[in-house]
């Protein structure tokens, strides 16, 4: 994961206090609307860190070399990444 407990508690924070700042919720309980903000945050980096991984198996995997950080790996990389967050459920 790239963002630390400290990051992501202060997203949290920012993202809760948007929500009721700009009133589109009342929370009954903010304890449980933070861990809930915070679980999905991490849900979401766990999903992009593990099509990050699946995305360089697949070029690494292929039967020529590509070269990381040429157009033809970034190509493969941005299709590959994209594919599989699309079927965790998660779209650009």
């Amino acid at each position: 994961m790239r963002l630390s407990e400290d990051r992501i508690s202060h997203l949290a924070h920012l993202i809760s206090d948007g929500i009721w700042k700009d009133d589109l919720v009342d929370f009954k309980n903010d304890e449980k609307a933070l861990l809930e903000i915070k679980k999905s945050i991490t849900d979401y980096l766990k999903v992009e860190d593990e099509a990050d991984s699946v995305a360089r198996n697949k070029i690494r995997s292929l039967s020529r070399d590509v070269p990381e950080g040429s157009r033809e790996w970034e190509i493969l990389y941005k299709k590959y990444f994209e594919e599989e967050k699309s079927k965790k459920g998660f779209f650009n």
